[in-house]
């Protein structure tokens, strides 16, 4: 549909991920139209939704949650047309992004499940994995401006099942951080130094990307530095409980897990990095 120097890209969402997106997607050569809730000082920032797709034949969404993306597909209006591909990287679910796809397909426009993994590192080096739901001919023609801001591309299915598939990996995150924070306190409890569950997982099949990518902050206490804000993680936590819940299973773990997570949006940690849930054990 499109060749690569014709796209034109929209951004909405200009977020830790979504402004780096768009600096890889400008140096990689594609004109970006951007727009953000709160102003920011960027290249060809415009006033409005509308007025990005006015500008755009591609838009990628990188708001923060369903209301959000609700909001933008309906600020954009009438200039939202057939001539359009929606790109959805906002986290929001199956549900929300199911309604989403019927909102942008009743305009005439095509519609891409397109969340993504990946935190603040990543997003830096252009190396965030996306999951994909939808047809072959709608990923085909914006797989040229995923291919530059990504180290893999994961065909998923169908438009949700992504959605559903990027919320189960964040449960999956969020667990294995509370259960490190968990046992580092019980070394640190011993009065062992925590440093050598580092040494022990090192070569046990426990370790994990995220253990590694966690662990310096949960020993050093440093949660100021955010790549992926506690209060977002429990909003995908909540997704897949209730996900769970409309199936009928129960899921203790995940339970827990946002149980501990609420405790520390209460205490006001919702910006901080979501391994902050180690504060509970070093106040």
């Amino acid at each position: 549909m499109f060749g690569k120097q014709r796209i034109r890209v929209g951004l909405l969402g200009l977020g830790i991920i979504g402004s780096r997106i768009a600096a890889h997607l400008r140096e990689a050569g594609f004109p970006v139209a951007v727009w953000n809730r709160t102003p920011k000082t960027e290249p060809n920032f415009l006033g409005s939704p509308a007025e990005v797709a006015q500008a755009s034949d591609v838009i990628q969404l990188f708001v923060a949650d369903p209301k959000a993306v609700f909001e933008v597909l309906e600020a954009m209006g009438d200039s939202l047309t057939a001539r359009h591909i929606v790109v959805c990287s906002s986290t929001i679910g199956r549900e929300a992004t199911l309604k989403a796809a019927e909102i942008v397909q009743a305009r005439g426009a095509r519609f891409l499940d397109t969340p993504f993994t990946g935190t603040k590192g990543a997003a830096d080096k252009g190396q965030l994995v996306y999951f994909i739901g939808g047809d072959d001919a709608t990923f085909e023609a914006v797989k040229p401006i995923l291919e530059p801001v990504s180290k893999a591309i994961v065909r998923i299915g169908d438009i949700g099942q992504a959605a559903l598939v990027k919320v189960l990996t964040n449960v999956i995150s969020a667990a294995t951080i509370e259960v490190l924070a968990e046992t580092l306190a019980i070394v640190k409890a011993e009065g062992m130094d925590p440093e050598i569950m580092v040494k022990a997982l090192e070569h046990h099949g426990a370790r994990s990307g995220m253990t590694d990518l966690k662990f310096p902050k949960l020993l050093q206490g440093d949660f100021e530095d955010t790549h992926f804000s506690l209060k977002h993680m429990l909003k995908d936590v909540h997704f897949g409980l209730e996900n769970a819940t409309e199936l009928k299973l129960d899921v203790p773990v995940t339970q827990a897990t946002a149980t501990a997570m609420e405790e520390g949006i209460e205490k006001g940690w919702a910006d901080l990095d979501f391994s902050v849930v180690m504060k509970r054990y070093n106040p």
